[in-house]
Formats: C-alpha cells, structure tokens, sequence
C-alpha cells in the first residue's frame, strides 16, 4: 500500500527531529498530520490524523507506530467530555476514533493534537524550552524570548484539558508559532510539515540562544573544594568499585540492570555549591520523572573519601531514600492510587566519578541516566537566568501513579526469563560459547563476550544486538589483571555481573609419552587455573551485589570417563568438576549456584575441534575428521549428535529459574554415554 504523501512528510519530519537530543529526548514528544484520505466504506473523502502513538520514539517511528483518527469522531468529543476530574475517561474514547484498525494505541497526547487547528503538530521536550517552562518566572522570560510569538500555556497535566488550553490560545493568539507549557516542554504548529519543523525548531534554536546570552556564567555556583571529578582512570576504577555496590541497594525491591555515565555536564554539576538543593527538587517534565523517579539519591562525600567509607555511606544514604519515598507515596496515595512500584532509587549521583541509572533492561536504563542529563540542562538553564522551580511535588505524584501510566505498565508483555541478569561468558567468541551467549541474550540477559580474539567477541556481540544487549571484551582467562579489567568491563556496563560461564578451553591430544610438561602446563593454566581466577573474580562482584548469582561450568564426559591419549585435556577437566563441588560448598551461603555441564562430542560449529583437536581425535580413532561427529554419535545410547546449542540449553536449564534450590549438580550433554555416567 503506498504511503500518504502527509504520513511520509510526518515521518521524514520526526526522524529528523528526533535525530538531535537538543531537540527531544528519546521516546519523548509526538509529532502528528492532518489530511484528507479515501474512506472504504462511502468511496468519498475523510478527514484523519496521523500521531506518534503510545510509546515509541519519534527518530526511528514507522508508519506502524502512528495511531489514525477521524478528525470528525475525534473533535466531537469536546462535546461530550466530561471535565478535567474525568478526563482520563476520554483515552478510552480515543478508540471510537481510530480510522479502521486505527494503527498503534492513542497516547493521552491525542487531544493536544487532534482540537489544535493546525494541519501538522509537534509536541517536544527541548532542553532549552523546559528550562525555560521550569524557570520560576517562566511566563514572562517566553514573552522576553519570544515575544507574541510563543504563547505561555501554565502547568496542566497532559490529558484532553490540556488540548482544549492550547487549542484555545492559538485561537486567541493567531501570530503565534507555538507554545511552552509550564513545566513541561513545547508546542509547535505549521500549515505544512515543513513549516511545523521549521517553527519547532526556532522556538527550541531560539531559546537556546536567550539562554546563552542572557545566562550567568555559574549556574550551579562555584566549585566545591575536593569534589572535582577525579582523573579519567581513577574515576573508571571507582566507578566499578562502587558499582555492583549500587546495583545491590537499586534492587533491594526488584532486579535491575544499570547503565554508567561521567560525562562532562554531570562531573561539573555534581562538583558545584548547589547541587544537592537542586537535586533534592527533582525532575520536572513528566518524561523525565517517570523514568528517572521523582529525586535521584546523592552521595555526600568527596572522592577522596575511602571506598569503604563511601560504600557505608551509600547504605546509610539508601535506607534513608527508601524511608522518604515510603513518606512521598504515603503524603499523596489516595485509595485508588495504584499500590507503591519500589521505594528505590533509579538514579544515584556519585560526585567526582559519575552517575549510576538503573532499569528493567539495559535500554531503560541507558535512556533513564539521558533523561537525568536532559534534566541537568535543565537545571542549568533555568538557574541560568532564573529559579529552577519544577512542578510541585502533589503534581509529580499524580503523574508518576497515574492509572493510565499504570495501565500502561499492565500491557507490557512479561519479562523473559533471564530479565535483569548479567551474563558473563568466556571463550564466548565462538564454537560453545557463542551458542550460550546466543540462548541467554534470547532469554533476556546481557551478555559480556569474552574472548581471548578481540575480532571473534566484537563480531558476537554485534551479532547479539549491540551495546544494549551485549560487549565484547577480549581477556586471556590466564591473566589475573585481564580478568579484573573484563570484570570492570562487564560491571561498567551493565552495573554488575550475575551469571558467569566457564566455557574457555583448548585440547591437546596426545598419549602420556608425547605429552610435554609445557602441554599439560597451557591446558591447566587456561582452564583449571583459568577458571579458578573467572570464578574468584566473580565471587566478588556477587557478594558485593548481594543478589546471589550463578557459576556454570562447562566440564566435559572426560571429567569421569578415562579414554586414550588424552591425560592432560582429561585431568584437568576432572579439576574444573571438582571446583564445581568445592565453589558450591562455599558459595552458598552468598546465594551464589554453582554447577556444571558436561558434554561430549560436539564438533559441528566447535572451536576446540576446527583448530586441531578434531583431527587429533579423528587419527586415535582411526576415521576421517569429516566423519567424527557421525562416530561420535553412534556410541552414544541415543544415536544423537551433540551441538554446541544442545549444551547452550543445559546452561539456560540451570540458570532460568527452574532450578533455584540445585547447587552442586553436574548435567551430561553427550546423548548417553553410559560410562559417563555420575556416581
């Protein structure tokens, strides 16, 4: 079906807008058009509009992200709406609209979009236009900046009220472009999609400019003495000292992944006089404290202070935010409002080293930590020229446990699996490790891909989804200070670690006489010394986290089965099982899971096999290579090849949730080979 000239000049124009954080921050704003299309039904013209949906972001919208109204059904409703006190009642009225199967869902700034007289609207969340909307004396500053150009349109909460005051202050205000909406953001009109861009963009240009001329030099005050950010490394090494830490308290109610920034405007805001009075006020625009919590927590030591220091500091500071947030909800909960989500915090400001945001996937919490630094240019252009005076704290409750937001929450579909964890996997960067990456990154966790091949792991995790689903670090497991930095690595992005997998290995294949000392030397450094050092590493970042976790090691049948030519690869796999007995002995008691699996046979898509093993085995047993997996196969009691995602299923048995109360346990994935069996 060819796409309407308006929806594609719509979609054009919010790909570009939404390209530019100045201009809107991600899944902010909506943009909408209005135009005359064929209805099905009589064959003659109706009047529709096009608007951003529910959700979505408005730099990578669709066509299948617009919800599509009639223009007629939906300005009707103004004569049967009700009131603000039942305006939420109108969202559902949206659905009456909807043209056919309408698209995406209406969002509740439908209204806004639907009753202005303009044929093409924006809706954003500039910067510069909150802190202008969030500036004390807001109203007269749009009237200095703009003249009668914008009109100011004072706080209301978004809904069908709304809509109605800002179709009504165009209509008194015919030589105006646009609106700021007390604390919130702006509104922009055109007869044409390239005049609606181009008079959202001026107003938001605009104020950028009023701000930088008429703003003082020291928005946030002067410098306080000993909270400079550190040096760039020592800041990275605090940050993940601190941050399996932080990741703990977050999700002291429910699991979280966290995301890390020390970006310039949060070191300088967080090193300035008034940073903790600014803070404590909150967000303002309702995009940014829906995801960022109606206040961030703030550290109030130096860097200079010692970790230990600082981290019981941090306890202290998380029980009294949890205390606080209990009082907020408790001030403002009526007997409908939706019970309290969690009292802890999704934004913890730690000065000197940066600033730890947390949500239910990485995404969430990449995007929570932007709509914070979204609020810092806020704060800084408000105080800039004026007072920082966000929406009262009543007001942000009423939007943070809003039915409709919690409606919204009810629709999500329901978390995978391995939601919220953070997989660790080594020898990740192909053969059986690549397989495990690929089964929990489809299960819902993060994945670091380890690897001692920088390329292999890069490509894997571009593979899995990018940087919001997995990284690549590339590590020797030989390596203690390799490990520590892939462990820093893994805690940097994504806030903390809770499952590791063992899988990095080599064989050599060769009978006791060949065998070199320097042979059974690089086979127990890489994977008995190897995975003792993974595994250590791992312990302190789970008992820092206090979230428990999981140790799953890749073993093999050899582990118990004693086959020809094969002592030093045989040897120390029976190591890695026994680690798997001790670790599970001692971890337990930290909630920390440790088991193993043991396959057989795996040589289709094996990195072990392909450099060398697989001819090795091939020449003990007599046979081609080619035909290994085949041999393999007809001595199991199943007649079945083993793949690398059959053992890839096993490490997602263990660590999926099923399995909560088994520690200890040894799975065989080699199809049945009965001298393998466990005693």
């Amino acid at each position: 079906m060819t796409t309407h000239p308006e929806v594609a000049a719509l979609l054009a124009r919010a790909h570009r807008l939404g390209a530019d954080p100045r201009n809107t921050n991600y899944a902010g704003g909506n943009a909408s058009a209005k135009g005359t299309d064929t209805d099905p039904v009589t064959g003659g013209g109706v009047e529709l509009m096009w608007v951003k949906g529910s959700g979505g972001d408005l730099g990578t919208l669709k066509e299948s992200g617009l919800a599509v109204l009639r223009l007629d059904r939906l300005r009707a409703l103004a004569d049967v709406y009700p009131g603000v006190e039942r305006e939420d009642e109108m969202v559902a009225a949206f659905d009456y609209c909807l043209h056919g199967r309408g698209g995406a869902a209406p969002s509740i700034d439908t209204a806004m979009h639907g009753l202005v007289d303009a044929a093409h609207v924006d809706h954003l969340h500039p910067d510069s236009g909150i802190a202008l909307a969030c500036a004390a004396d807001g109203e007269k500053l749009t009237a200095e900046c703009f003249g009668d150009k914008v009109a100011w349109v004072p706080w209301r909460r978004p809904g069908f009220q709304l809509g109605l005051d800002i179709a009504a202050v165009k209509e008194a205000n015919p030589q105006a472009v646009g609106v700021i909406l007390g604390g919130h953001g702006i509104t922009a009109w055109g007869a044409t999609s390239e005049e609606c861009e181009r008079n959202a963009l001026w107003i938001i240009r605009t104020a950028e400019k009023y701000l930088a001329d008429h703003g003082r030099a020291e928005p946030f005050g002067p410098v306080i003495e000993g909270y400079e950010a550190l040096p760039e490394d020592a800041r990275r090494e605090r940050a993940a000292a601190l941050a399996p830490v932080i990741r703990g308290l977050a999700a002291t109610d429910k699991p979280q992944v966290g995301h890390f920034t020390d970006a310039e405007p949060v070191l300088d805001f967080l090193a300035r006089a008034e940073h903790p009075r600014l803070a404590a006020l909150g967000t303002s625009c309702p995009d940014h404290f829906l995801r960022t919590k109606v206040r961030p927590l703030v550290l109030d030591l130096p860097p200079t202070a010692s970790v230990d220091e600082t981290v019981a500091r941090l306890k202290e500071l998380h029980e009294e935010y949890r205390a606080e947030y209990r009082a907020y909800y408790e001030r403002h909960a009526t007997p409908d409002s939706p019970p309290m989500r969690g009292a802890d915090p999704a934004i913890v400001l730690v000065p000197g080293v940066g600033m730890f945001s947390f949500g239910k996937d990485k995404q969430t919490a990449r995007v929570a930590g932007e709509f914070y630094l979204n609020a810092v240019n806020v704060m800084r252009g408000a105080e800039a020229v004026s007072t920082y005076a966000p929406i009262e704290e009543a007001e942000k409750f009423r939007i943070e446990y809003w039915e409709l937001e919690e409606a919204k929450l009810r629709r999500m579909p329901k978390p995978k699996p391995l939601a919220t964890r953070v997989a660790l996997v080594t020898g990740a960067g192909s053969g059986i490790g690549r397989a495990i990456a690929r089964r929990l990154v489809a299960e819902g966790a993060c994945v670091v891909v380890a690897d001692l091949n920088a390329e292999s792991a890069g490509t894997v995790a571009e593979e899995l989804g990018g940087a919001d689903k997995a990284v690549a670090v590339t590590v020797d497991v030989t390596d203690e200070a390799q490990i520590a930095a892939a462990f820093r690595a893994a805690v940097l992005a994504f806030g903390g670690v809770d499952l590791v997998v063992n899988n990095a290995g080599i064989s050599l294949s060769k009978p006791l006489l060949e065998t070199t000392a320097k042979d059974w030397d690089l086979q127990h450094d890489i994977m008995a010394r190897g995975s003792f050092l993974v595994s250590r590493e791992a312990a302190r970042v789970m008992t820092a986290q206090g979230m428990g976790g999981d140790l799953v090691y890749i073993v093999s049948k050899n582990a118990v089965f004693a086959g020809p030519d094969n002592v030093a690869y045989s040897a120390t796999k029976a190591d890695q099982a026994h680690q798997v007995r001790l670790l599970a002995a001692e971890l337990g008691g930290h909630g920390i899971r440790v088991n193993g699996v043991n396959p057989d046979g795996v040589v289709r898509g094996s990195g072990i096999f392909a450099g060398g093993w697989g001819a090795q085995r091939a020449a003990t047993y007599g046979i081609e290579e080619e035909k290994l997996g085949e041999f393999y196969a007809q001595r199991t009691l199943l007649k079945r090849e083993v793949l690398p995602e059959h053992v890839a299923n096993a490490v997602f048995a263990l660590t999926g949730g099923d399995l909560t109360h088994t520690t200890g346990l040894h799975v065989p994935v080699d199809a049945g080979v009965a001298a393998a069996f466990l005693r």
